[in-house]
């Protein structure tokens, strides 16, 4: 085994990045290894490289813990006494995947590893939070269900909407969620035909071989077949230590840009849920704030986190995608990553960039190739005889443009309208990146919930579509094929048209026109003359 089939990350033994690459670590482990040397806050962790996932004999490998238990006790090191199984102070562990190239939301992540029976009663005493362990504990089940077990994610989510009865689920006390964790264990043993796993080192066999096996969903062969991804890259496998958003009023979970993607203005454009874990910002399932409720509770971290971001992007070269955790007012940085852009974003950040001497003048005309008046102009609403228009609702704008079309629910409806050859506006529950396919069909999306950093949006974002999430006042309806939005009601094929610009949902064909940005055109006929004189 060498420092590339098994790394270190802020762990004794750490392995340096000169020892490793992408190609073997996957970008996202690549990238904590990154912030670990800059000193960044990285909780430890260990990972198994990309190479585990050639055949189904080294991912069945990767499994066995006789290969990562060295690793497994050099986290342990790291982790101020905790470990791994003690009932009295137990470390849990996230399990995250990481290709080479970004795929968001593609493969799977399971969070609090490591929980049972007995450690959540541990974690209690650890903590003294019993609603932070019980909701842990409740969430691994679920997940654990869907990922591992292959069960449903609705069979879980309708008694959690069951127990809710209207509220939000953060205003569940201990013993509702104690409650609810039972029977979740209940739901998994019946569906499953097996016991939820007390075991810890079982629970981290099976979620190490099933966040390997995500690389073959049919989700991820789609994405990679829809971009040109070869499939012998392979997905490393990120063994982490959990940190906690969801402990309360000072911890949080959020997902961000140093740079708003949309229009490349430099500001940092953030999603953020008080009492909270990670996955329900980017799951598509939760709507989520702005970043102005944590700089008004927590105005450290805020002023932490934007000092992170500027070294990010200086060591990085580039606008950045992260994602952060808040424990009880701690800040922690789970991941960074080159982040996706519309083409007017991606100009101006080039532009930017270079001004504030973070890239040269040739990394910059390089990310602006083959950018000009097409690629640039971005449909806007026009307002016939200057009336102003009455939106139906108003969203959050993931992407901007102005997208009409016929409504459709699933990928089938979508299926339908290109063959018929009209065009569609998807709209769902959830922004799920198993839409990802029925997306490729259509104009648009609108959801229910979702957060603007959630991993649809962001897949949307590249794709070009125009995306709304989190619309007030919306019901899909999926048995009645029709949505709500207040007292109107809309079926499949009635019009809709997104506004991405202002976020605003129309029930009617609008006018628009194309608008180029004259400023941002001139800026890069002023970059190309600038390389030609130089040369």
């Amino acid at each position: 085994m060498t420092a590339a089939d098994l790394c270190l990350i802020g762990c004794p033994g750490q392995t340096t990045v000169a020892q490793t690459s992408p190609q073997r670590l996957g970008f996202k482990a690549f990238n904590l290894l990154r912030m670990a040397e800059l000193g960044l806050p990285v909780p430890p962790a260990f990972v198994l490289g990309t190479s585990f996932c050639a055949d189904a004999d080294l991912r069945a490998q990767a499994a066995q813990s006789e290969l990562w238990l060295p690793a497994l006790q050099a986290l342990e090191a790291a982790s101020a006494g905790l470990r791994f199984g003690c009932t009295a102070r137990p470390l849990l562990l996230s399990v995250r995947s990481g290709a080479p190239v970004s795929m968001p939301g593609m493969m799977e992540t399971l969070l609090n590893i490591g929980l049972n029976d007995e450690t959540v009663q541990g974690l209690i005493r650890q903590t003294g939070k019993p609603r932070l362990a019980w909701d842990a504990y409740r969430r691994l089940i679920a997940s654990f269900g869907e990922v591992v077990a292959g069960l449903p994610a609705a069979l879980f989510e309708d008694e959690l909407t069951l127990l809710c009865a209207g509220r939000d689920e953060r205003l569940l006390d201990f013993a509702e969620l104690r409650a609810l964790s039972r029977r979740y264990l209940q739901l998994f043993a019946q569906a499953a035909g097996r016991p939820f796993p007390q075991a810890a080192e079982a629970q981290l066999q099976q979620a190490i071989a099933a966040v390997f096996d995500s690389w073959q969903s049919a989700k991820a062969c789609s994405y990679r077949a829809a971009h040109g991804i070869a499939d012998q890259i392979g997905t490393a496998v990120t063994v982490q230590a959990m940190v906690f958003g969801n402990g309360g009023a000072r911890s949080g979970a959020g997902v961000g840009f140093t740079r708003d993607p949309r229009s490349g203005a430099p500001a940092l454009w953030v999603d953020f849920l008080f009492n909270a874990q990670g996955e329900d910002v980017v799951s598509g399932r939760r709507s989520a704030q702005g970043h102005d409720e944590l700089q008004q509770v927590l105005p450290q971290v805020w002023d932490q986190l934007q000092d992170a971001c500027t070294r990010l992007e200086r060591e990085m070269g580039d606008m950045q995608d992260f994602e952060f955790t808040v424990q009880d007012g701690r800040l922690f940085l789970l991941q960074t990553r080159s982040g996706k852009r519309t083409p007017q974003a991606q100009a101006r950040i080039a532009h930017d960039l270079l001004r504030e001497g973070v890239i040269d003048v040739a990394t910059a005309r390089r990310r602006c190739e083959g950018l000009d008046a097409e690629h640039l102009r971005v449909s806007r609403v026009v307002s016939p005889e200057g009336q102003p228009l009455l939106p139906l609702a108003r969203a959050q704008a993931a992407s901007s443009g102005v997208a009409m079309g016929q409504i459709v629910l699933d990928e089938a409806g979508a299926r339908a309208a290109q063959a018929a050859g009209l065009p569609a506006i998807l709209v769902r529950r959830d922004a799920e990146t198993s839409d990802s396919a029925a997306l490729e069909l259509t104009l648009g999306l609108l959801t229910q919930n979702g957060a603007r950093t959630s991993h649809a949006a962001v897949v949307a974002r590249q794709m070009g579509k125009v995306c709304l999430v989190a619309c007030e006042g919306l019901i899909v309806d999926e048995t009645r094929r029709e949505i709500r939005i207040g007292d109107r009601r809309l079926g499949e094929g009635d019009w809709l048209s997104l506004d991405g610009n202002e976020a605003c949902v129309y029930a009617e064909r609008v006018q628009t026109e194309w608008f180029v940005p004259a400023e941002l055109l001139a800026e890069l006929a002023e970059l190309r003359r600038d390389v030609v004189e130089a040369a």
